[in-house]
């Protein structure tokens, strides 16, 4: 699964490593591509999967778009700036919902209220919205005030969808159903299988301009759910398919065959921790005993197929705010011995059995992977499930799709250890799932990590401009690595293949960039 608020981000176009020779594009046709999980319910500021962030871009537009450069360009604000903790947009004239209805500064301003406002309980608060933020409108300009400096904020709104009047009166009707000012307009949904859009032939306010009417643009787009790597691969050679996500030894056949591919620098294998009460995993000795026992950069081959490399730090998708490795030095090896050491010294012995326990409660874990990532999660998922049951460990792989995940970490509670990679641009967007209220209060804390080190570190950082505090977010995220409250443990290139079609990766399918091929 991931957890994606930017899910790839490398700005490719249409001809990957086999190409797709330049033919003429065509008008009036349909462009289909996989889903590899169904995305529940539709409202875009409702979710955080990579499934749910792709369909919002095809209904959805935000305030300004970012390439994969980082650099800032026009979509519903045509004029924006910074100063301190003010934040101004010029909303354009002219743009309309696909009800016919007028945006306007004011909607900005509703969108923005909605998200700040806790009862409401949106993923997007303190991520693509600092928390504490407010906004007015005068005329077309919408006038934002921070509680405090946001060093990234221009690209976190970047990533904010923004919904039109008729939805915010109706959230309901949200729910399988848009209400957006994008390219396209849902007409059919089916939960598990497809969820149809026509395009609106009056667009014109994409990013840098971008139009519809543009030679090549699809009529309609169909995004089928295709939870299986195997069954995405086949139906793109059959051209059943234009694009899918697709990795593992299927990418590898796709690749042979020449099928177009564009990548996409992600954290593929991250480790959390439920550290709730009642769970073994919130006890320190624990956590640090399921990382030792661990040979990370074994399960980073395994997961990845061979093809990736080890986790650098939390933020990676392009344009990333900061470079540089937060983990390096700061994530313990693989050591048994320390392991089955800081398992002995917290209380928790070996029975008869070779299973552990401490007051009678036997050491039992589940860890949740996501089902998509196919045969190679499946194997680093039981490679860890062996380590763990050699130091004492009654240790369960558990596999879901994206949405099972997301209810369990997000819902029920009904997890001990979670593959969840959160996929970001800035290191400020996944701070509140780092920190702050957890789920049951409204937050995004699923994993209820508490750490002093990073929360003061954080507060450093957020007080610099941008870039100039990336020292400081390095050192936040090394603390957390220290104090086994997360462990990233690969990076992958995620290849993106197309048949037919052209088009753009930027965080996922921009769909302003989709061009049919005669």
């Amino acid at each position: 699964m991931t957890l994606s608020l930017a899910t790839a981000g490398l700005a490719a176009c249409g001809s990957g490593s086999g190409g797709t020779e330049a033919k003429a594009y065509v008008d009036g046709q349909a462009f289909t591509m996989a889903l590899a999980a169904d995305p529940g319910a539709l409202d875009p500021q409702g979710g955080v999967s990579s499934t749910l962030l792709q369909l919002n871009r095809f209904a959805y537009d935000p305030l300004v778009s970012v390439d994969a450069k980082g650099e800032v360009s026009a979509q519903l604000a045509e004029k924006w700036s910074v100063d301190g903790t003010t934040v101004t947009f010029d909303i354009k004239d002219g743009v309309t919902c696909a009800d016919g209805a007028e945006f306007t500064a004011q909607t900005v301003v509703d969108n923005i209220s909605y998200v700040e406002d806790p009862k409401n309980q949106s993923p997007f608060l303190g991520v693509f919205i600092p928390a504490g933020a407010t906004a007015k409108a005068s005329g077309q300009t919408v006038t934002v005030t921070l509680a405090a400096p946001a060093p990234f904020v221009l690209a976190s709104f970047a990533h904010l969808p923004m919904v039109c009047d008729s939805g915010l009166t109706d959230r309901a009707s949200l729910k399988a159903g848009t209400a957006g000012t994008g390219p396209y307009t849902l007409t059919e949904a089916v939960p598990g299988d497809h969820y149809t859009y026509e395009v609106r032939e009056d667009y014109a306010w994409g990013p840098g301009g971008a139009k519809a009417s543009a030679k090549g643009t699809p009529a309609t787009i169909e995004a089928k759910v295709v939870g299986n790597n195997t069954t995405a691969a086949n139906q793109l050679l059959s051209g059943d398919l234009n694009a899918a996500s697709i990795t593992g030894q299927e990418a590898a056949r796709l690749e042979a065959a020449k099928v177009s591919r564009v990548d996409a620098q992600a954290v593929v294998g991250e480790q959390w921790y439920n550290h709730a009460e009642g769970h073994p995993t919130a006890d320190p000795a624990v956590r640090a005993a399921l990382t030792q026992a661990l040979d990370l950069a074994e399960l980073q081959k395994v997961i990845t197929a061979g093809q990736g490399g080890p986790a650098t730090q939390l933020a990676v998708v392009a344009p990333a705010g900061c470079t540089g490795s937060s983990v390096e030095s700061n994530l313990a090896d693989d050591d048994v011995a320390a392991a089955e050491k800081a398992l002995d010294e917290a209380g928790w012995a070996a029975g008869a059995d070779g299973v552990r326990a401490k007051d009678g409660k036997p050491l039992a874990i589940t860890v949740l992977h996501d089902s998509s990532v196919g045969a190679a999660g499946t194997a680093a998922a039981e490679l860890a499930v062996a380590a763990w049951k050699k130091v004492g460990v009654e240790a369960t792989a558990k596999s879901l799709d994206q949405t099972a995940i997301q209810t369990a970490i997000f819902g029920t509670g009904d997890w001990d250890v979670a593959w969840v990679p959160i996929n970001v641009n800035t290191p400020d967007q996944i701070v509140p799932f780092l920190s702050g209220p957890g789920p049951a209060e409204g937050g995004n804390n699923f994993a209820g990590i508490a750490n002093p080190d990073y929360d003061a570190a954080v507060k450093t950082a957020m007080g610099k401009n941008g870039a100039e505090g990336c020292s400081d977010w390095l050192a936040a995220e090394a603390s957390l690595f220290e104090a086994y409250d997360v462990v990233p443990f690969a990076n992958n290139l995620l290849p993106f293949f197309s048949q037919g079609a052209e088009l753009e990766v930027v965080g996922s399918v921009v769909p302003t960039s989709i061009r049919m091929l005669g």
